[in-house]
């Protein structure tokens, strides 16, 4: 005769669904009833464990008696996969420890997709600028400055006022950036500002009427 499951655990059994449903389908969820020594509830089983299997859990308390939650720990699943794991004592109202929720989260996917990262963003294969392609690159000359200008001030290209852009594009002028044909159309596209307020601005600089 299968055993009923208990009741005080149904809240459990639901924030475990949730959980693996929000992670899916890289997290598997596993209530362990310590009561029974049993495995209460499996959400999203990627460990083919089975309700009822036992929760092999007699140590866990005496080892950490007053621990709440234990890891991130890691260990290998069935298929080879590594899985990064946290355990969370669950205690009733007396603080008697009556289940643990085991998160599993499967990260192999996730290392894959950082090595390939790391590989193609590898700098061991790039060169150094070509100085004949940017000898004359004004708009690499103007992005370097703008936001080395932008870091100091702890600026966001998106939050600048028009005072911030004004004294920007004096900026700008001081270091010679506006010597490039269309230069000048270039700050004003890249700073969000009218062509026409742009050259207002190098008219005061230059002192022009």
């Amino acid at each position: 005769m299968t055993s009923r499951p208990a009741a005080d655990l149904d809240n459990f059994r639901a924030i475990a669904d949730a959980i693996a449903t929000l992670f899916f389908p890289h997290a598997e969820v596993v209530l362990h009833d310590l009561r029974t020594q049993k495995i209460d509830h499996i959400a999203n089983n990627l460990s083919k464990r089975a309700v009822g299997d036992d929760a092999a859990l007699e140590d866990l308390l005496e080892n950490t008696p007053d621990e709440r939650n234990i890891g991130p720990y890691e260990k290998l699943n069935w298929d080879g996969q590594k899985i990064r794991s946290v355990s969370t004592v669950l205690r009733d109202a007396e603080g008697t420890p009556i289940a643990v929720l085991c998160l599993n989260l499967n990260i192999s996917l996730f290392e894959t997709a950082k090595q390939a990262l790391d590989l193609f963003l590898s700098s061991s294969k790039v060169i150094p600028q070509p100085d004949a392609l940017f000898r004359d690159d004004w708009q690499e000359r103007i992005n370097t400055f703008l936001h080395s200008w932008l870091r100091q001030r702890q600026l966001g290209l998106n939050l600048l006022t028009r005072e911030h852009k004004r004294e920007l594009v004096e900026a700008l002028h001081a270091e010679g950036a506006f010597k490039g044909k269309s230069a000048a159309n270039y700050v004003a596209n890249v700073l969000n500002m009218g062509r026409a307020t742009v050259y207002k601005h190098l008219k005061e600089i230059k002192g022009e009427a």
